[in-house]
């Protein structure tokens, strides 16, 4: 898997989102009627000494996130009580807040699933790639956003009207990798409790990856890499990815045996085409059918009502 360069990461996010309305070079904002929260009451631990000043483009890209938020999406259909958090990809070194982010509100909302969109710290925080060699941070911020997340959905769960056993996560490409990190770390939390929020569970309910990245050893056949380890109380996952990504169509299966391995239900379609970073725009390929297959796994795994 390559790392991304600024340039590349520009031309992927233009390539999977309808335009946003948004100056260029603004920090990234939901549309009107959605409120974004901070996640953090201060500081954020951790925190990058005089950080770049976030910014954004018209295709809804963030860059140099430092103050992670979450905005929620309240469902437009009748409230099935269930709750989605979505993390964009973007190689950790920026976000797709539209093409796999707020579009992907807008789809869960209109299925009565309440959705919180994180914008969660970028770059370099997460796992990378250098000079062909896998590079991990000394602290997956990403990570501690993430699991933040989840405990303060939990705080508003009654306010929200959810039900606090069924809230999941959905990611894409590295937000892939980000929904397994959370669905296999919730033991250990990866920061110092800040308020009560953190008392509550950071485990997710149920997990769906879309075609994620930073999950394979390179090098392997069908090893983890070292940051992700499946315990049984892992949560039931759904996993979609093509064979053609250019991102090695080998990351979902390679996770999916780990599931098995360790007796969690999983369920995993893999297809010949369809690339990467496609999020819920339509294409050719069967692959872009997907949301039906969620909406499937949900239902059959009673998460959402039939």
């Amino acid at each position: 898997m390559q790392r991304f360069t600024r340039s590349m990461i520009v031309t992927l996010l233009s390539g999977i989102a309808c335009v946003q309305a948004q100056q260029p070079g603004a920090a990234w904002q939901p549309a009107a009627g959605h409120e974004q929260m901070p996640l953090w009451p201060g500081t954020p631990p951790d925190a990058v000494p005089n950080p770049k000043p976030e910014s954004g483009d018209p295709d809804g890209g963030a860059f140099d996130v430092s103050r992670p938020t979450m905005t929620r999406y309240a469902p437009k259909a009748d409230n099935t009580g269930v709750a989605m958090l979505v993390f964009p990809g973007g190689g950790y070194q920026a976000l797709a807040m539209t093409g796999e982010g707020s579009e992907i509100c807008d789809w869960l909302a209109s299925r009565g699933i309440t959705c919180v969109l994180l914008k969660y710290r970028v770059p370099d925080s997460g796992p990378t790639m250098k000079d062909g060699k896998a590079y991990y941070p000394p602290v997956q911020t990403a990570a501690q956003d993430a699991q933040r997340a989840l405990s303060l959905v939990r705080q508003h769960a009654a306010e929200w009207r959810i039900d606090i056993h069924k809230i999941g996560v959905i990611g894409f490409s590295a937000g892939g990798h980000l929904a397994a990190a959370v669905s296999t770390r919730f033991a250990h939390r990866s920061y110092l409790p800040v308020d009560a929020a953190d008392q509550l569970s950071c485990r997710p309910d149920f997990a769906i990856l879309l075609y994620p990245g930073h999950l394979w050893t390179p090098g392997s056949e069908v090893t983890l890499r070292s940051d992700i380890l499946v315990p049984r109380d892992t949560p039931p996952t759904f996993l979609l990815q093509a064979e053609d990504d250019h991102t090695d169509g080998i990351q979902s299966p390679v996770y999916f045996a780990a599931l098995q391995k360790a007796g969690v239900p999983a369920e995993l379609h893999v297809y010949p085409h369809g690339g990467h970073a496609f999020g819920l725009r339509r294409t050719p390929d069967p692959i872009t059918a997907w949301p039906g297959l969620v909406d499937t796994w949900l239902k059959r795994s009673g998460i959402t009502p039939k």
